[in-house]
């Protein structure tokens, strides 16, 4: 009996024996379990991942300390503490999308999975997780900055309502989003990290002299209507400073994505 070649491997193989079948396509789930591994398994993360739990929960001194300096309510607390984590949180999401281009791996990762948009909706819903597990700490470090006023004999105004922690999630994710689409454009981490800031300091003063800036563009203002749970009227200026820093970058980035030689 002589072996027969298979017409595809050319490998010999008995007669009668079926091919392996073809390896399926990697599910979703390890996708993002791979990103938010990456995401949170290097040196620069830990530090920013580090900084923001630090600084979350040692802001809360702040209004207890100097409460003549901070709204004494619930909500002004909760307030507090989204304040090092918006200003940190984002250059995770920035180093999520940049750091395969920055670190020349991704004709690995684009080997391991040609789909790119897969990847890079992999490492959005990694990004979202990551905004989820910061609200959940800056919850619990605003309790126990309540718990802190509240020993000290200081009376809070106020209560922590269904919509006041929603604006605060969605506030977290949103500046989250913000990074996640600069990166995702972008593509470098340092050029990235630098227009962030480069460019919300440039719209933040352009906004000092356009009330249309001010009202319609600058998520200082637009995005912090979302903390406060202040939603009526602002729903369209949040929508446009949306479509502004989210949706048309990371569009445009997940256009370059697909279409970018990975040499």
């Amino acid at each position: 009996m002589t072996a027969s070649l298979s017409p595809r491997t050319r490998t010999p193989r008995a007669p009668g024996i079926a091919a392996p079948p073809a390896p399926g396509p990697i599910p979703f789930s390890r996708l993002v379990r791979v990103e938010w591994a990456k995401a949170t398994d290097t040196r620069a993360a830990h530090l920013l991942l580090a900084l923001v739990a630090l600084s979350t929960a040692g802001i809360m001194l702040a209004p207890i300390l100097a409460p003549e300096r901070f709204d004494q309510t619930y909500t002004g607390y909760l307030e507090v503490a989204s304040m090092p984590q918006v200003a940190l949180l984002p250059l995770v999401g920035i180093l999520m999308l940049t750091g395969e281009w920055s670190h020349r791996s991704v004709i690995t990762t684009f080997t391991q999975e040609p789909r790119r948009i897969r990847v890079v909706s992999a490492k959005v819903t990694a990004s979202l997780m990551l905004s989820g597990g910061a609200a959940i700490f800056g919850g619990m470090a605003t309790a126990g900055g309540l718990a802190l006023a509240a020993a000290s004999g200081r009376t809070l105004e106020g209560t922590l309502s269904v919509g006041d922690i929603t604006g605060y999630l969605i506030y977290l994710l949103l500046n989250m989003l913000g990074g996640v689409a600069i990166g995702a454009l972008l593509q470098s981490s340092a050029t990235a990290i630098a227009a962030y800031f480069a460019l919300n300091i440039t719209v933040a003063l352009l906004g000092t002299a356009s009330s249309l800036i001010d009202d319609w563009i600058d998520t200082e203002t637009t995005w912090t209507w979302v903390l406060d749970n202040n939603w009526s009227g602002h729903v369209p200026q949040v929508a446009v400073s949306t479509l502004v820093w989210v949706v048309l970058p990371l569009a445009a980035g997940v256009v370059r994505t697909v279409r970018r030689d990975a040499s």
